[in-house]
């Protein structure tokens, strides 16, 4: 089939399928739903050889399957076991499908090699050694595996590695197999992992280098999805052994925690490994990969080492099926972070945490006052890993919780990650379940905190009334990102050292002071807004 009638099948594929696009926005017409890359690692560079067998459903009329692949040569392509027609563009791999039915499955191999430029990092250390680790966010993933490099298209993976037996092999999943062979009279090992659970290409990862396990033993025994405890351990450099388990020691008391206030742990391990990457920490599934960097220091935060745990569940095992959407992963592990500080530290602690976010988000000039958290303009994916998606989206669920109480957001969520676990979501899915919960209609609620860019700017002035011993409190809104609604909390104190409090809900008013009026027998010695940290504003207290 030449080039061109390629391009006109996709083009009719993509105009009868806009419906489907609800679900799979990416490639409406293919479901990806099983990986099996067989790759051999070199000792040293980066020239890979590789053979990637895809199981694909066609979900919709198409005779072309469009795989994201980038910089590497394709030798040949075969559906089904027989060689067909393929067109290498310089960023897709357009493979001609045999005709079948409207709803299909295929068998595509794909067999590939090169140099890779990105995605798997392939490096020397500072010892020199060469190692090479998966690093795929958003969409590097293409630079070395064929695939449906979007979230909303997740599939199992089995990773068959071959490659020097002096490096250590870990990747997702389970290990299937280690064993030595002979390639071409060299002395080769060959690694095979299987991750059984359906997962983004992004997450989708390996480590080959010469790293040391540190078991952290079974954890959270009774609280996991695949088997009845989770096996953590961590992975390092061996000049960092002595150093471990150190911040990783309370690493089952994470996955334990989560495990009890969402569901069972969802893979079949857990993996902490030293290595090289673009960010970090990155969540693959089931092996989380730390920058190289922070170990060779002592470093390591265990506020990271929560983020990317909760990550296992939220990105991980229900991800965001859209990038507008990253929220639901990067602000639910931000979040997640703060009940891990809670549980390990107190309440104190969490909202300390709590205030340094919101610091944080009223610091921010780039993202939170000119985009909305649901950011369906920005193109630039790297763009999106902005104060929106991490502490905006992390502090929206602190007032959501607050919005709908303790029991119906926790409930919510439980029902939310069950109905889209080792599948994809969008922010109305997480809306949908808070409303069922709470009997809350949350539309506005949801659209002023993440349709639209900013935050309330309040100014609360106060003047103490001697003959009704009564604090009152005037409180504007300012105008540059417009009114909001929102409960707002004030405390006094008074000359006695007691507090006194009132909660009362602002109304959107353009123009004009709402008042507030708090029982205080003496004047005040203090006057503060949102005492616990709950509002996400910028606060300014003004004694008349």
């Amino acid at each position: 089939m030449r080039g061109r009638s390629l391009f006109v099948s996709v083009a009719l594929g993509a105009a009868a399928n806009v419906g489907a696009q609800q679900v799979r926005p990416y490639q409406p017409a293919f479901d990806v739903t099983d990986y099996n890359i067989a790759i051999d690692v070199p000792d040293t560079g980066s020239v890979i050889r590789a053979r990637a067998t895809i199981s694909v459903t066609r979900t919709q009329p198409s005779d072309t399957l469009m795989l994201d692949l980038i910089d590497l040569d394709v030798r040949d392509v075969a559906v089904d076991g027989r060689a067909v027609k393929f067109v290498r563009q310089p960023e897709k791999l357009l493979i001609a499908l045999p005709r079948k039915s409207a709803r299909a499955d295929y068998r595509v191999e794909v067999a590939y090699e090169g140099a890779v430029k990105d995605g798997l990092i392939a490096r020397a250390d500072s010892a020199g050694r060469w190692t090479y680790f998966g690093d795929n966010w958003p969409n590097r993933a293409r630079h070395w595996i064929p695939s449906i490099d979007h979230p909303s298209d997740k599939a199992t993976v089995t990773w068959r590695v071959t490659t020097s037996p002096t490096k250590t092999v870990i990747a997702n999943g389970k290990l299937i197999s280690s064993k030595g062979v002979r390639v071409g009279g060299v002395d080769r090992q060959e690694t095979v992992w299987r991750e059984s659970k359906r997962i983004p290409v992004y997450l989708m990862v390996i480590a080959v280098a010469p790293l040391v396990q540190v078991e952290l033993g079974d954890t959270a025994c009774g609280l996991a999805e695949a088997q009845r405890c989770v096996p953590q351990d961590v992975f390092v450099a061996p000049e960092q052994r002595g150093g471990m388990p150190g911040p990783f020691a309370r690493a089952g008391e994470m996955v334990q925690l989560f495990s009890s206030i969402v569901a069972p742990f969802p893979y079949e391990k857990l993996s902490h490994l030293q290595s090289s990457t673009r960010f970090g920490g990155m969540e693959n599934a089931s092996a989380i990969f730390y920058a190289d960097g922070p170990f060779r220091t002592n470093t390591v935060n265990e506020g990271t080492i929560a983020h990317e745990t909760a990550h296992q569940w939220f990105g991980d095992a229900v991800t965001e099926r859209d990038w507008p959407h990253l929220w639901l992963s990067e602000g639910f592990a931000t979040y997640f972070a703060g009940l891990w500080t809670r549980a390990a530290r107190g309440d104190s602690a969490f909202r300390v945490q709590l205030d340094r976010i919101r610091t944080t988000i009223l610091a921010d000039t780039i993202a939170v006052p000119k985009r909305p958290v649901i950011d369906t303009i920005e193109t630039n994916l790297l763009a999106l890993l902005n104060r929106n998606s991490y502490e905006k989206g992390g502090f929206f669920l602190h007032m959501l919780r607050a919005q709908v109480g303790e029991r119906a957001f926790f409930d919510a969520l439980r029902a939310y990650y069950a109905k889209h676990r080792h599948a994809t979501a969008v922010t109305d899915d997480l809306r949908a379940e808070m409303e069922a919960t709470s009997k809350q209609d949350l539309g506005a609620f949801f659209d002023q905190w993440l349709r639209r860019p900013g935050y309330p700017e309040i100014t609360a002035t106060w003047t103490y009334d001697s003959v009704a011993h009564e604090v009152v409190v005037g409180v504007i809104q300012g105008a540059r990102f417009g009114p909001f609604k929102f409960p707002l909390t004030v405390a006094v104190v008074d000359s006695a050292g007691t507090a006194h409090r009132v909660t009362q809900q602002i109304l959107p008013v353009a123009d004009g002071a709402q008042r507030l009026r708090i029982p205080s027998p003496t004047r005040p010695t203090r006057v503060t807004l949102d005492p616990d940290v709950a509002l996400l504003a910028r606060l300014t207290v003004v004694e008349q």
